[in-house]
């Protein structure tokens, strides 16, 4: 399992659960739980920029998911009320985002190496399948 796969799912999977939370809870509750996500999605990815073989799309991904994590943890702690409850939501949705892009190109990336072993072109496997 690579670890492009592993990290994309840990941040859909706590981005998910931001969503959910940011409308589940009061505000203040959510923005302490938007804290503690954004950290731990922070430090995850910046961990992941270790890995030389991630490729230069995954690594944009992972910026950008480390941009986004640390306006999360900036709006947490700045905003309250109303403002805080909805920018979490905002943000964990663009979390989301970035995940599934993410596990998308993972999954590309996977076919197109399967592909060049098995010595097929995509036109090749259309034209087998119909």
């Amino acid at each position: 399992m690579s670890t492009r796969f592993v990290t994309n799912a840990i941040f859909a999977v706590a981005a998910g659960f931001l969503v959910v939370a940011s409308q589940a809870f009061s505000s203040s509750t959510t923005g302490w739980i938007a804290f503690g996500i954004a950290i731990g999605v922070l430090a995850v990815a910046c961990l992941a920029q270790a890995d030389a073989s991630r490729g230069v799309v995954q690594r944009s991904l992972d910026g950008v998911v480390a941009v986004v994590s640390a306006w999360t943890i900036v709006a947490s702690v700045v905003f309250h009320g109303a403002a805080v409850k909805w920018l979490s939501t905002g943000e964990a949705l663009a979390l989301v985002a970035f995940a599934l892009a993410g596990l998308t190109y993972n999954e590309v990336r996977g076919e197109k190496a399967m592909r060049a072993a098995a010595g097929t072109s995509v036109g090749e496997s259309l034209r087998a399948a119909a």
